[in-house]
């Protein structure tokens, strides 16, 4: 697992966030979501990424394993992550009966990322204790992999084992997220890999030794590489007329729920549409720079719905993939 770094990962991924002005209804852009997926089935996308927040305004996806269940059923090939899983937010066991039933229905090829969230009024929603929110995660995540490891556990004083079990084991079905030495260290003290959300040495170092001192000899860091949310179009000027609205609300919507503690690559700082397009988090590139950005870094991140992108502006960015870019990568 130690190579999983340095592989090429590129991206498709779905918040469902949508700004008040996206012309379309939540029902056709989650067709969408689904056609999208069976089209990166049959392209050279590595990883169909789902993200999950609750109680939101504007419709961000609150239930990643479902939609994750049905776009199982409409691939074959491409993985379907969830990142991140807020852990803390559910019931333990329900997580591992549905991870497992992932796992053995796409053969595979589905896998989460833990994460901690750092939004208070989803723990109030669910009733979860936010100020010891990282003893409640520990906690979970304990049983969580534990049952997935196919192990009996005791859950609210009964013992219980999954039937059926995963078939993959803990390490390929969960990692571990976050942008803390806290993380780093649960990650090793859970023997899963680290995910951290920024590229960030120190915490790589931290993560190293706290696998070392566990005798974990396995034990990677998976950085994001710097990546960003990716349009790709011929005319990048006429899309950032286009869409360059939704980028913005999408910018400014993950802006307003920014906690002292909180270090992602996709968090921006920008205020208005230049701003936004010189800071580079957000960012629309020809078909010939979106093969240079493969070239260079492994990666790229398209997120076609990205804030309410119309679904026909969004498959633009998918055909040019699929006939401009596509055709200059090796598999």
């Amino acid at each position: 697992m130690a190579g999983l770094n340095e592989q090429r990962s590129i991206v498709l991924r779905f918040d469902m966030r949508s700004a008040p002005r996206c012309p379309e209804d939540p029902a056709t852009r989650y067709r969408s979501v689904m056609d999208m997926a069976a089209w990166a089935d049959d392209n050279q996308i590595d990883v169909v990424g789902l993200s999950e927040h609750h109680n939101t305004d504007d419709g961000f996806l609150s239930s990643p394993l479902s939609l994750a269940g049905m776009l199982v059923a409409r691939t074959h090939r491409v993985r379907i992550s969830v990142s991140a899983l807020l852990v803390p937010l559910h019931d333990p066991l329900r997580l591992a009966e549905d991870i497992a039933l992932l796992d053995l229905a796409s053969g595979g090829r589905f896998s989460a990322t833990c994460g901690l969230g750092y939004r208070e009024v989803e723990y109030r929603t669910f009733g979860v204790d936010w100020e010891h929110r990282g003893r409640v995660f520990d906690e979970k995540l304990a049983l969580l992999v534990d049952a997935l490891r196919g192990e009996a556990v005791q859950h609210n004083g009964t013992d219980v084992r999954l039937n059926p079990a995963p078939r993959s084991p803990v390490q390929a079905l969960l990692t571990v997220g976050g942008n803390s030495v806290a993380a780093a260290r649960r990650a090793a003290r859970f023997g899963l890999l680290f995910c951290p959300a920024i590229d960030d040495p120190a915490l790589e170092e931290a993560y190293r030794d706290a696998c070392r001192s566990r005798n974990v000899s396995w034990g990677t860091t998976i950085f994001p590489r710097h990546p960003a949310t990716t349009f790709i179009s011929e005319d990048p000027q006429r899309s950032w007329r286009e869409i360059g609205e939704y980028l913005l609300y999408d910018a400014t919507a993950y802006g307003a729920w920014r906690h002292p503690n909180r270090r992602a690559y996709a968090e921006s700082f920008a205020e208005d549409l230049d701003a936004l397009q010189a800071e580079g988090k957000y960012r629309i590139l020809t078909p010939e720079e979106a093969v240079d950005v493969i070239e260079k870094t492994g990666s790229l991140h398209l997120a076609p719905l990205t804030g309410g992108v119309p679904s026909d502006l969004g498959w633009q960015t998918l055909r040019l993939f699929e006939e401009r870019v596509q055709p200059r990568l090796s598999r």
